[in-house]
């Protein structure tokens, strides 16, 4: 791709990361959980708004996963399991801009699936 299109590519990823962000706010009864996918990995994160501060975190490097479907469910399960561990069962889900497709929803559909609701 030539560096236009690439710098048009990350702006309307901005525009979508702001856009949903205007609307949704972490609290530490119901914390937003924002997802980053790079080409090798993935991290997830637990944030509390009202203070700034990072709740709980997990990422697919230190687990010693990838970023495909089949990690992002293991990836999931150990996430839910993390947050049930800290008394958190609601969330709001930020996808950072990102499609709800592919690991993206993989990872959120296995969060629902092991007791967390958005």
């Amino acid at each position: 791709m030539t560096p236009k299109v690439l710098q048009k590519k990350k702006t309307l990823r901005l525009k979508r990361k702001l856009r949903v962000r205007q609307n949704h706010r972490g609290s530490a009864i119901k914390p937003r959980v924002s997802v980053f996918r790079s080409n090798k990995y993935f991290y997830a994160q637990a944030i509390n708004d009202e203070t700034g501060h990072t709740i709980a975190a997990i990422d697919s490097r230190i687990c010693g996963l990838g970023n495909n479907k089949k990690d992002a469910q293991k990836l999931g399960e150990e996430f839910a399991k993390l947050l049930l561990s800290k008394n958190i069962g609601e969330i709001i889900f930020d996808r950072n801009g990102y499609l709800y497709h592919g690991v993206v929803a993989c990872f959120a559909d296995n969060l629902r699936n092991n007791g967390i609701v958005f």
